[in-house]
Order: structure tokens, then C-alpha cells, then sequence
């Protein structure tokens, strides 16, 4: 037991010191296409748009512009003959309403209890969100704890494009949350349904069913995006009036 506690002391605290200061890893983060760039032919701005599988680029002239709501990081943009720039950064995570009044009083500025759901993920962004409960990320030492129970829940976590067969489900933990209540949709399906919705077997998002309070664009998000939206639910980051208004600030 002692050679642990001397090998524990000599390894020293390894969890991310986000958001007291930026992450500086490599690998934290797959990036987004930037918002906006400028190609020196409306042509050229064309063929990058084309691109894009899932038409998250747009043209107006020689300006093309990027939404990350529908990003699905195939990075087909970015390898094509018309590259599309990068950017990097993690704090993604937007609020849908008025940014200028708190979600939740200070009462929860260290205890929110955060109940995930599945409504027919791929697993990728559950896989993100199960990273944070890991030593790296350490999402308790935030006050964030995960919770088996909608009972106990103040933010209902969703993931997936919203099928039909999980609609009665998230309706019913929705309904057995106590007030104030949030809901936090986190990855591109969840957001627009991508690929899988709207069609006969999904709805277009989360949103089309309960009111969504903070996104979390990425196919999937990385932990840290997810984080930050954890963060602005509870105001203890910058707001975030755009998806990527914050992308590469360091949070207070």
C-alpha cells in the first residue's frame, strides 16, 4: 500500500485543469471547419461545399460559411481538392435561448446531478460522455455528478437523433424531473437528426420534442465540448450567444 501512496505522491494530480486554464493536450479536440472563409472564385467555394455529405457548408459568392450543428468530422472538406480550413478549440456548446439570464440559481453552482439518455445513439458520444467520469476529466471535482434516476436529475443529457421508439421514454423522464429542469442535447444528432432524421423511424433532434436549453454540436463532441456545456448550464463559463463564439478563451 505504501509503494502506492510514494508512486501517487512522485505522479502528482493528472486531471485537466480546464476550465481554470486552458487545455493544451494534444488530441483533446478533432476541431471544426471554420466558420467562415473566402475562396478567390465562387466556383471554388462551390466544389468545397459539395464536399460536404451532409450539406453543413454554404456559399454565397466567395464566401463559404460552415454549420457545426451539422458537421459530422467525416473531414471530407478538409482533404478534397478544395481543403477547407480548421479550426481548433473545444468550447462549442451553445445556449438556445436568452444568454443573458442563468439556467440555474447559484444554488447549483456545485451540485448538479445530470441524468443521461440514449435516444438511439451510435454509442460515440455516449462514449464521449462516459470520459468524463474517468480520472482525466474528473467531472466531480466540478460538482457535476451523473445519476441513475430522473428523480434526482436537474439536466436531462441526450444523445442520438431522437428515435420514435425512445420518444415516450425521454417524455416520461423529463416529466419525473423535479424543477428547474434543463435539457442539454449533445452531439450532431441529437441537434438536427442528421443522417437518421427527420424520417419514419426519427424526429429531426431532441428539440422537436422537449424545449433544448444548451447544444453541443460534433459527431461526436469531445469530452471537453461536452464540459462546456455542462459549465454554461450551471454560468460558470462565458456566455455563448454562437456555437463558436468562445472557441480557443480560456473560461474564467
Amino acid at each position: 500500500m505504501s509503494k502506492w501512496i510514494i508512486q501517487g505522491l512522485r505522479t502528482g494530480v493528472k486531471s485537466t485543469r480546464y476550465p481554470r486554464r486552458p487545455e493544451e493536450a494534444a488530441g483533446v479536440t478533432p476541431g471544426l471547419p471554420a466558420a467562415e472563409s473566402r475562396w478567390p472564385s465562387p466556383s471554388g467555394a462551390e466544389g468545397a461545399a459539395l464536399s460536404c455529405p451532409v450539406g453543413a457548408l454554404e456559399t454565397s459568392g466567395t464566401r463559404l460559411t460552415a454549420d457545426p450543428r451539422r458537421c459530422i468530422h467525416c473531414l471530407r472538406c478538409a482533404s478534397g481538392p478544395n481543403p477547407v480550413p480548421w479550426e481548433g478549440g473545444y468550447e462549442w456548446a451553445r445556449r438556445t435561448g436568452p444568454a443573458d439570464s442563468p439556467l440555474f440559481d447559484r444554488g447549483f453552482d456545485h451540485s448538479l446531478h445530470i441524468r443521461v439518455v440514449d435516444a438511439g445513439a451510435c454509442d460515440a458520444c455516449l462514449s464521449e460522455i462516459k470520459q468524463l467520469n474517468k480520472p482525466y476529466y474528473n467531472m466531480h471535482r466540478l460538482g457535476l455528478f451523473l445519476t441513475p434516476t430522473p428523480r434526482h436529475a436537474d439536466v436531462l443529457l441526450v444523445a442520438g437523433p431522437m428515435t420514435q421508439a425512445m420518444r415516450m421514454p425521454l417524455l416520461k423522464a423529463y416529466e419525473a424531473m423535479p424543477t428547474p429542469r434543463r435539457v442539454m442535447a449533445v452531439g450532431t444528432c441529437a441537434l438536427t437528426g442528421c443522417l437518421f432524421g427527420p424520417s419514419f423511424a426519427s424526429a429531426g433532434g431532441v428539440g422537436s420534442v422537449l424545449p433544448v436549453d444548451v447544444e453541443v454540436p460534433g459527431c461526436p463532441p469531445p469530452p471537453l465540448a461536452i464540459l462546456h456545456g455542462l459549465l454554461l448550464l450551471s454560468s460558470r463559463v462565458k456566455k455563448s450567444d454562437e456555437a463558436r463564439e468562445t472557441l480557443g478563451e480560456a473560461a474564467p
